[in-house]
């Protein structure tokens, strides 16, 4: 028996002497350049094989109203036009929240600013809550974004993780009488000139967001919403219209909320493929439970050697795996884990998770990366990597913001043994042996 494994961590915010404390954490990674923006104020940071180098960190001034304070970062990147995007809401002076959905007084604005040259010089904020939202904000107590990364799909949407408290009914003279929080999407067809938002996830109570692009082995693809919610779990949603409208959310038993809920992060990523050479054929299979399509040797020669490694994208499509971060405690914010699924549209196929931080943990945000090849890549291609930004403490979960880096390899290694979720189906022997790794190493 060894001691649990917890991956190295490298604390980029700090609550400071006079009391400042750097929340909500927002991370993104720009494959054309190799380098990860980790906002709550920004620091930059070139990827290695194993590490990150870290830039001195800087404010970014540009992203204010005046009289208002800056909230929710959202940051997005266009690959088609080299965009970067950074959506965040503004509150008036020191207006909380609660006043907000208390009143029925909205006083929070939507703001967005860009960077041509990834993250290295900003441009002005702009106010868009009139153009966005117009006359439906007379609807919202109050709403923001994420926090934490928002996605573009093949198609070149853009999509920003939302929220709003909806206002339902008022009473006479105005006075509010009841509120509802619902997750929901603003998005762009457009590269970011015009923005829209869809539907309210219509059924339960959801707030904070985030969105995956999942695509399905049988080429179909859906956006999945995992949302926090006051009900006890985690909330998830489908939309198959690419955000404009969401079916019913269901409530996902196998990841806990703590009382009120918490912000947690998601991310997708195609689902890494073994070859399994066999005397009698040679195989390829997605690490998938659902469908393990084997291949006869005459099907997969490459250059007309049929021993030759084949390209499983020429056969059929990978399905979307994907990482979800959070506090692993239904009872507070407290020890920071990792759980796997590799059907998410099936609440049912979450693991139990791998903690990565013991301790007093809050809000997270994940990325998704591609690194060189090593002696971790599943798959003998580039290894399947993620970073995650996360805030932590030992008293507090708001005392650091802290960032680890593990691999999918790592993932597998430290998913409780006994306690991963069922696969789909039972599929070969040696596939169920490779999805039910011990979380201690010995």
């Amino acid at each position: 028996m060894g001691a649990r494994y917890f991956p190295a961590r490298t604390v980029l915010f700090e609550k400071e002497s006079n009391g400042v404390t750097y929340r909500v954490p927002a991370l993104l990674y720009l494959p054309c350049v190799a380098k990860l923006l980790a906002f709550a104020e920004l620091r930059r940071g070139p990827v290695y094989r194993s590490y990150v180098e870290w830039e001195d960190m800087r404010v970014l001034e540009t992203a204010t109203l005046q009289h208002h304070r800056s909230m929710n970062p959202c940051p997005l990147y266009d690959k088609f036009t080299g965009t970067l995007f950074l959506f965040f809401i503004t509150v008036l002076g020191r207006t909380p929240e609660a006043y907000q959905i208390v009143t029925g007084q909205n006083v929070t604005r939507l703001c967005c600013v860009t960077s041509a040259d990834q993250g290295l010089s900003w441009s002005m904020a702009t106010d868009l809550t009139q153009q966005v939202i117009g006359g439906a904000i007379k609807d919202w107590a109050t709403f923001a974004l994420g926090p934490g990364h928002g996605i573009q799909l093949r198609s070149g949407r853009l999509l920003v993780p939302a929220y709003s408290y909806h206002i339902d009914c008022k009473e006479c003279f105005g006075q509010l009488c009841k509120t509802t929080p619902h997750s929901f999407a603003f998005y762009s067809d457009d590269h970011g000139r015009g923005w829209r938002f869809g539907e309210f996830i219509p059924n339960l109570q959801t707030g904070e967001c985030q969105l995956v692009s999942v695509d399905e082995e049988d080429g179909s693809n859906v956006l999945y919403c995992n949302a926090r919610s006051p009900l006890g779990f985690r909330v998830q949603a489908l939309s198959t219209d690419d955000g404009a409208v969401f079916h019913g959310g269901q409530l996902v038993q196998r990841l806990v909320e703590p009382p009120h809920g918490c912000h947690g992060s998601v991310v997708g990523f195609p689902a890494p493929f073994v070859y399994v050479p066999d005397a009698s054929r040679d195989t390829v299979i997605p690490l998938q439970g659902s469908a393990h399509r084997l291949l006869p040797r005459s099907s997969t020669s490459v250059r007309g050697d049929p021993r030759a490694t084949p390209s499983p994208a020429a056969f059929f499509q990978a399905p979307t795996w994907v990482l979800y971060s959070h506090p692993t405690s239904p009872m507070s914010r407290v020890n920071m884990g990792v759980h796997l699924s590799t059907f998410p549209r099936d609440a049912e196929s979450w693991t139990e998770p791998w903690v990565i931080y013991e301790g007093p943990s809050a809000y997270s945000d994940l990325a998704y990366m591609e690194l060189p090849y090593n002696e971790a890549s599943i798959s003998g291609g580039p290894a399947i990597a993620f970073a995650c930004l996360y805030e932590n403490g030992t008293r507090s979960p708001y005392e650091q913001i802290s960032f680890s880096m593990f691999t999918l390899h790592d993932v597998l290694q430290n998913i409780p043994l006994t306690a991963t979720a069922p696969w789909r189906d039972s599929g070969p022997p040696h596939r169920r042996k490779q999805g039910r790794r011990s979380c201690l190493v010995s």
